[in-house]
């Protein structure tokens, strides 16, 4: 009799938190090196060359960033397109930057404000030329003018940041961003300013208290999503790094990220996963755990 009175309440408890799809999908994971090597999944972008140095047309650039940190999928990954004012002329120029990495603050107030507003520092009626030296002799006057570099007006006047540096590569940009830096591109330049605006967590991050490690980082996911997130980006430091936003609850739309390295996980798992997660059906989601019970 106790047998049976078991059995019926695993048999219910099965029924209340077991997850059976309504469609029959599938999906493969290779198990040796010998089954990756004779099927290979070909990168995206396969046919298109990785740009090096950085171009002096804006365009180019922003497509070349959009492909290389996936800004289309990629959550926390911001692309801030505007214009810049110098010596009373306009330029295209974006901001690339990750979000819970930076003190938006100091972008704001030390960054797109002295860039984009008009002030005596950034509006001159000559844009070709400045005037360096100035002197009187005879009822003559004689100016000493130099060529009008951008680069090196930006860099002089319009950016007021404590750390600033110009880079040229891609690879400089993508450590730049990955570190908590924002990267300026403008357009006619074939450089980038690397503008220090860190603003991650410096203060200690609870302990994990459910799974507790004896080796390894004792930094636990106890904070907001974009804490959280940006504490996975310092650990790995590297563009390839996906981590794409989910809502999951009919009521709270609690936020969930999936977060995978491209070309290193497996395709097919992580569309499985983006699928379970779509098609919880409950109205709130209070935990980790409520996920794994459900699936």
């Amino acid at each position: 009799m106790e047998k049976v009175k078991k059995n019926s309440m695993i048999t219910c408890f099965k029924n209340i938190f077991s997850y059976t799809p309504k469609e029959q999908y599938h999906f493969s994971i290779p198990e040796t090196n010998e089954e990756i090597e004779s099927n290979p999944t070909p990168p995206n972008n396969a046919n298109l060359e990785t740009p090096k140095e950085v171009f002096p047309s804006i365009d180019v650039n922003l497509e070349a960033i959009t492909s290389r940190f996936n800004t289309f999928i990629n959550s926390d990954i911001i692309v801030r397109e505007f214009r810049l004012i110098a010596k009373n002329k306009e330029y295209k120029a974006f901001l690339l930057y990750i979000d819970g990495m930076v003190d938006t603050t100091s972008i704001n107030h030390f960054v797109l404000d002295p860039l984009m507003l008009r002030n005596t520092s950034n509006m001159y009626q000559n844009p070709d030329s400045e005037t360096v030296k100035q002197a009187v002799a005879n009822n003559i006057v004689v100016r000493k003018v130099k060529k009008f570099d951008l680069g090196t007006y930006i860099f002089n006047h319009l950016v007021p940041q404590n750390s600033v540096k110009q880079i040229s590569s891609f690879d400089d940009v993508a450590s730049s961003v990955n570190s908590g830096n924002c990267s300026l591109f403008v357009d006619t330049l074939n450089i980038v300013f690397d503008i220090d605006v860190k603003g991650f967590k410096q203060r200690s991050v609870g302990k994990p208290e459910n799974e507790i490690v004896i080796r390894g980082s004792q930094e636990a996911f106890t904070e907001n999503i974009r804490t959280n997130t940006s504490l996975l980006r310092r650990f790995v430091n590297n563009e390839k790094l996906i981590m794409e936003n989910i809502e999951v609850g009919k009521i709270t739309k609690t936020k969930c990220a999936v977060c995978y390295i491209e070309n290193i996980t497996n395709s097919d798992l992580v569309a499985e996963v983006k699928y379970r997660l779509n098609n919880i059906d409950v109205d709130s989601i209070l935990s980790s755990r409520s996920i794994r019970t459900i699936n």
